[in-house]
């Protein structure tokens, strides 16, 4: 074998892998389902927001089966899941990112992200300062859930003001999230993402508008995305969705929060720019700092 460099989904433009069919059943077990690969996590597991929307399966005899992986990255790997109630129309397909463990989690800025995050525990605040093997874990459990909790959030402020877009965030289990897969639901294609987009004047501008607009929300809501750029950015049915929130910054609490803001700009700004949109990368930061009261 090789050696090299591992390469991963998110370093370059490649489409998210295609989906394929889960391994077959080796041999009986008592506690698994009569088909799938396991019965539903949903018992137990943290739920999104309410209202829920209806494709989302919440019954006890709903079984989960994995179709293949659909993106590796340095943080996390995401998988297609299908949810269902056998021998019904009941299914969902869900995509399920699973955060590597402490030790093989690549995560390289954690510093600078996790300023203005706190636990009550010093103890595990030390461990986590240290990166021991425990404050890791600890790390890991803290993208998590932050993932989880800003996608909650911003799904609500998009139901309720259509001005940004999120995949709904269906449960958090330890260090798995269960999303709303966004792309071909017969198929299993993902969206594309921005930056594979191939697209006329029009639809350009139009994406950008969508764009201001849901930087304009996370300024509101004094957050930034934190590293942001057109290869977390998918394109569904016209419309821009965010993805990728496990870095989500408190503009107020971390003191680079104004700085965080400004790179989202510029990296979003530059790749319209490219394509001969207008874009007024300075006015918007600066409007943004305001709507997010930082200045």
């Amino acid at each position: 074998m090789r050696r090299g460099k591992r390469k991963f989904d998110d370093d370059n433009e490649s489409d998210f892998l295609k989906w394929g069919a889960a391994e077959p059943r080796l041999q009986e077990d008592p506690d698994l389902p009569p088909e799938g690969d396991h019965w539903s996590t949903w018992d137990g597991a943290f739920h999104g927001p309410e209202p829920r929307p209806d494709w989302v399966r919440t019954e006890h005899a709903a079984v989960d089966a994995e179709l293949g992986i659909l993106k590796t990255g340095k943080e996390a790997d995401v998988y297609l899941v299908r949810r269902y109630v056998p021998e019904t129309d009941k299914i969902s397909l869900l995509a399920a990112k699973r955060y590597r463990d402490g030790d093989h989690r690549l995560f390289h800025r954690d510093a600078g992200y996790l300023d203005g995050r706190r636990v009550r525990r010093s103890r595990e605040m030390r461990a986590m300062t240290n990166r021991t093997s425990f404050g890791k874990e600890l790390i890991a459990g803290q993208w998590a859930a932050a993932e989880f909790g800003a996608l909650s959030h911003l799904w609500q402020v998009g139901r309720e003001s259509d001005l940004i877009r999120v995949p709904y965030p269906v449960q958090l289990i330890g260090t798995e999230l269960l999303l709303e897969f966004i792309g071909d639901w017969e198929t299993g294609e993902a969206a594309p993402r921005l930056a594979q987009v191939r697209a006329g004047r029009d639809e350009l501008e139009d994406l950008w508008r969508q764009m201001v607009d849901a930087l304009s929300v996370l300024a509101r809501v004094q957050v930034a995305h934190g590293d942001l750029s057109p290869y977390n950015t998918m394109v569904h049915d016209g419309r821009l969705v965010l993805i990728d929130l496990p870095q989500i910054i408190d503009v107020v609490a971390n003191p680079q929060g104004a700085d965080f803001i400004a790179r989202d700009v510029k990296n979003v700004a530059a790749w319209f720019t490219s394509r001969g949109v207008h874009t007024d990368t300075e006015g918007l930061i600066e409007r943004l700092l305001h709507e997010a009261g930082l200045l």
